[in-house]
């Protein structure tokens, strides 16, 4: 299946759920912000949101600064 994270289109082979493309996609460390479908999704729900073919997901991290 094809889905878009963070504007870029992902090949995946297996079924899986938002929380296994937050750890696979995550880039570091820092608390990331899920957007999935134009919903902002808390990380308790991750594991119950299956991703399905042409989901649009965003990987946001928090940024500090003044």
């Amino acid at each position: 299946m094809k889905i878009i994270l963070n504007g870029q289109i992902k090949e995946l082979n297996d079924v899986v759920h938002l929380h296994h493309i937050v750890e696979k996609f995550r880039k570091d460390t820092r608390p990331v912000i899920a957007e999935w479908n134009g919903q902002i999704i808390k990380s308790p729900q991750w594991p119950g949101i299956k991703i399905k073919d042409g989901d649009i997901i965003e990987l946001v991290n928090f940024v500090g600064g003044g």
